[in-house]
């Protein structure tokens, strides 16, 4: 069974730092494209940063360039987002999700219909 699984939110104080993971499970999450989107209550969601299957070329939304660094670590089949200087407005439900496909992720796009997505953890941003 294909499954990603999100964790590492929290409530943190504006400029503090949390770093989210997203293990996968039943797959190769290395042959896979993998992007974060989060969204914040009464928002639509936002797709905030990915990494491709094929160069490890990475996506960031505008908002979180400069702060957020999405990465892969293969030996745990695992895809992190640091988040450093976080902000209220940061505050939502950060879902990753996975998609074999090349072109869902490139260096300045993200497409939000990946295949197989996580159930979310919640960031909260307050003082």
């Amino acid at each position: 069974q294909l499954q990603l699984v999100e964790s590492g939110g929290g409530l943190v104080q504006p400029g503090g730092s949390l770093r989210l993971s997203c293990a996968a499970s039943g797959f190769t999450l290395d042959h896979y494209a993998v992007g974060w989107f989060r969204q914040a209550p009464g928002k639509a969601r936002e797709g905030v940063s990915c990494i491709s299957s094929t160069d490890g070329s990475t996506y960031y939304t505008h908002s979180v360039k400069g702060r957020f660094t999405i990465s892969r670590d293969n030996a745990k089949n695992t895809v992190y987002l640091q988040m450093n200087s976080l902000k209220p407005e940061d505050t939502a439900v950060y879902y990753c999700a996975a998609d074999a496909s090349a072109y869902v992720c490139s260096g300045d796009s993200l497409y939000h219909g990946m295949n197989y997505w996580g159930k979310g953890t919640l960031v909260t941003v307050s003082s």
